[in-house]
């Protein structure tokens, strides 16, 4: 039984992303243009070189915001302020980057625990008002995302913008040679790894420690256990107060991490033009994957697919906003697919646990 309603789950994305194909084809025709040739024109362009590696760079911030929305989901938290968290704590590393220089391990590690730190406080700021006010994480999530977004402004014209320049827009200083993430093309020396983010290895790294995390700690099992059955976890002991703060700072933790693959990698300072969106694309990556690390990679690649293969259609004549019909199309559709699997996997525990009590 566990069997079969695991495989219909893992078939839920697969079911989705063919409706969504179907669906936007639907509209391709309506609007005069043919899908088959619109879909090829976006595979040949998304399956060159420079795209493969691009489609990577795009997929690793999505890939780690999606596992920072992750770990308030297996506790019944919905942390939709992934998007302020990043951004704070990005800000405030780019800053303090910039003003010293050591050997390039170090200092990478340094503005990373920078990020990392900022960021799991502003989260902090979320769980304490449901610990002790019991305000909602959604509620507080989204002021605290506007609210960073004031500071943001603020630091970013006043504090951080960089001293003696004469470029117009606000911008923090450069960081120093030692503060930038090489690519991985200066390890394996491979040409077409030439524009592939060394912050790769980290991501990968960050999906290992939550899968660890989750499901090999027993602060884990305490997350899905609190996420699962609330009054069951309480009645075992569990504090869920606690848990509620630890939840959201973890969260956080990883939200510190989103912002910092392109500011190492590419932009190699906080600017106002700096990606924003990143926090609300892994909600969407995070429900497609189902939380697990390895559904939350595929489904990163395959939103970074879209992004960088409907950059073809502008010079094809066709709308590029397909690409987020096709995005919504499949979140719509996988979060009910999920809906109707919860359901049916509920009315068939009643059944069971019906025929037990009969016998």
């Amino acid at each position: 039984m566990k069997m079969r309603f695991r495989l219909i789950s893992i078939s839920a994305p697969i079911i989705a992303l063919t409706i969504s194909f179907g669906l936007s084809s639907l509209i391709l025709l309506i609007i005069g243009k043919d899908p088959y040739e619109t879909f090829r024109i976006m595979f040949e362009y998304g399956s060159t070189g420079k795209s493969i590696v691009s489609i990577i760079n795009r997929s690793i911030p999505l890939y780690i915001s999606a596992i920072a929305v992750a770990v308030g989901f297996k506790m019944g938290l919905f942390n939709i302020g992934v998007e302020g968290q990043y951004l704070m704590g990005t800000l405030v590393a780019a800053y303090i980057g910039a003003q010293f220089s050591i050997i390039t391990p170090i200092h990478i590690l340094l503005i990373i625990i920078v990020a990392v730190l900022v960021s799991s406080m502003w989260a902090a700021i979320a769980g304490y008002l449901k610990v002790e006010k019991g305000i909602h994480e959604v509620i507080s999530t989204i002021m605290l995302n506007y609210i960073g977004t004031g500071l943001i402004a603020y630091s970013l014209t006043t504090l951080f913008d960089e001293p003696n320049s004469n470029y117009d827009l606000p911008r923090t200083a450069e960081l120093p040679e030692t503060g930038k993430m090489p690519s991985l093309n200066k390890f394996f020396n491979i040409e077409d790894l030439q524009d592939l983010h060394g912050f790769l290895v980290v991501a990968i790294l960050v999906g290992i420690l939550y899968y660890w995390l989750v499901w090999k700690t027993t602060l884990g099992f305490d997350l899905r256990i609190t996420g699962s059955n609330p009054i069951a976890a309480k009645f075992s002991g569990i504090n869920p107060n606690r848990l509620i703060v630890i939840a959201m700072v973890v969260s956080g933790a990883f939200a510190g991490l989103v912002g910092l693959a392109p500011l190492l990698g590419y932009f190699h300072r906080y600017t106002i033009d700096f990606p924003t969106g990143l926090g609300f694309a892994g909600i969407g990556v995070a429900l497609l994957g189902r939380n697990h690390p390895f559904g939350m990679a595929i489904g990163a690649l395959l939103f970074a697919f879209l992004q960088r293969s409907a950059q073809i259609l502008d010079l094809n004549d066709v709308p590029k906003e397909i690409e987020k019909m096709m995005q919504a199309f499949i979140l719509l559709i996988v979060v009910v697919f999920y809906e109707v699997i919860r359901r049916f996997i509920v009315k068939q525990q009643i059944k069971d646990a019906s025929k037990r009590t009969d016998e």
